[in-house]
C-alpha cells in the first residue's frame, strides 16, 4: 500500500509543479490555491509512505515520477520543446529509479 500512496504522491508532485508554473509567481489565485493543496497532499503522501519504506528508494520514486511526469506534461500540453535528448533523459530517470529499487534498497 505504501508504494501505491508513494506513486500517487509523485503524480501530485507533478500537479503542484504545473500549478506553480500556472500561478505566475503566486500572482494568480486559483493556481496558487491548487499548488498549496497539491503540495500538501504530495508531501503528506510521501511522509506516510516513508513510515515503512526506505528513504532512498522512496524519495527517488517520488521525485522520479514527479520530474518525468512534469516534463512530459510540459512537452505535451504546455509548449515545452520536444527533443530526443529530453526523451532519453526521462527514460534515464525511470531507469535510475528502477535501478535503485532492484539493487535491494527498496525491500
Amino acid at each position: 500500500m505504501a508504494w501505491v500512496v508513494l506513486m500517487l504522491s509523485g503524480m501530485l508532485e507533478a500537479g503542484w509543479a504545473i500549478a506553480l508554473k500556472m500561478s505566475d509567481g503566486f500572482s494568480r489565485l486559483w493556481p496558487t490555491v491548487w499548488f498549496a493543496v497539491l503540495a500538501a497532499g504530495s508531501f503528506a503522501g510521501l511522509a506516510w509512505a516513508m513510515r515503512t519504506l526506505p528513504v532512498g528508494p522512496a524519495y527517488a520514486v517520488w521525485v522520479g515520477i514527479g520530474a518525468a511526469l512534469t516534463a512530459i506534461i510540459g512537452m505535451v500540453w504546455l509548449g515545452d520543446g520536444v527533443s530526443v535528448f529530453k526523451i532519453v533523459s526521462i527514460v534515464l530517470i525511470a531507469a535510475g529509479v528502477v535501478g535503485l529499487n532492484l539493487s535491494g534498497g527498496g525491500h
